[in-house]
């Protein structure tokens, strides 16, 4: 993965969180970050290039008015008053490449000394062992400061743990051995083999990304939308610096609350 900063921009050292999105359904990650970009006020500094996106360009993504600047597939941007560097994906990875995105994405992450990895995403609430239809407070996480995904300062906060993440799933373990450079055995199942039910969440793009940078030794935070009858759940305004995954209500709230989220975290 090559990186190019902008004319006259550095990478800032105030800004050791970074949060990007891990493309889902919905897109409710990526518009998250949009959000988040053009509220903050979050400058670009840079391009990020890798063999395995697809190419694309559009025109000001975040301007009111069109002024010919030109928006690439992957872009940084850092606010250091809120010490938040963003990367914006706005293309999907070429399929059957995703582990390969996903560890030159942590390798970059990694050398760039970033000590905070917060992944946006969103998932498909059909799929989930348990679905609680309730208006309070529904927060999941999943955690690399356990092999298990738990966080006692998570579940001190109320947060209960996804109950789908299993390290010991056979997706799972192949998706970790993969992560740490083991070599791909040919007994185990491609990710281009169809999904069975506890298959669904390693095969998604976060889970990659949440491996490959937890084999790096970064923390690692997945924040994670969960589509029930048309609405996004989410509450997660106490983020306390953890790694966590959990629900949105209304994307527009879900946007500003994860805005004000930030704001408050620094």
């Amino acid at each position: 993965m090559e990186f190019t900063l902008e004319e006259g921009q550095n990478l800032s050292a105030d800004c050791p969180s970074l949060l990007l999105p891990g493309l889902s359904i919905g897109n409710v990650g990526q518009l998250a970050v949009d959000l988040l970009i053009s509220s903050t006020g979050a400058k670009r500094v840079g391009f990020l290039d890798d063999p395995s996106l697809l190419p694309c360009v559009g025109n000001d993504a975040y301007g009111p008015e069109p002024e010919g600047v030109l928006a690439l597939p992957l872009e940084a941007y850092e606010s250091p008053p809120h010490a938040l560097t963003l990367i914006q994906q706005r293309s999907p990875v070429i399929k059957g490449m995703i582990v390969e995105f996903a560890k030159n994405l942590a390798d970059f992450v990694s050398s760039i000394g970033k000590k905070h990895v917060i992944i946006l995403s969103s998932l498909d609430s059909g799929r989930m062992k348990k679905i609680v239809a309730s208006s309070d407070m529904q927060v999941y996480y999943v955690s690399s400061t356990n092999n298990d995904g738990t966080d006692s300062d998570c579940e001190r906060l109320g947060f209960k743990r996804l109950e789908e993440y299993d390290p010991t799933q056979r997706r799972w373990k192949y998706l970790n051995e993969l992560a740490e450079g083991k070599p791909d055995r040919e007994d185990e199942l491609s990710f281009e083999d169809e999904l069975v039910h506890d298959d669904y969440y390693p095969g998604l793009p976060f889970a990659a990304l949440f491996s490959c940078c937890k084999a790096k030794g970064l923390k690692i935070s997945c924040v994670d939308v969960q589509r029930v009858g048309g609405i996004y759940h989410y509450h997660g305004n106490q983020f306390m610096g953890h790694h966590l995954m959990c629900h949105f209500s209304d994307l527009s709230w879900y946007w500003e609350q994860i805005y004000y989220f930030f704001r408050g975290m620094y």
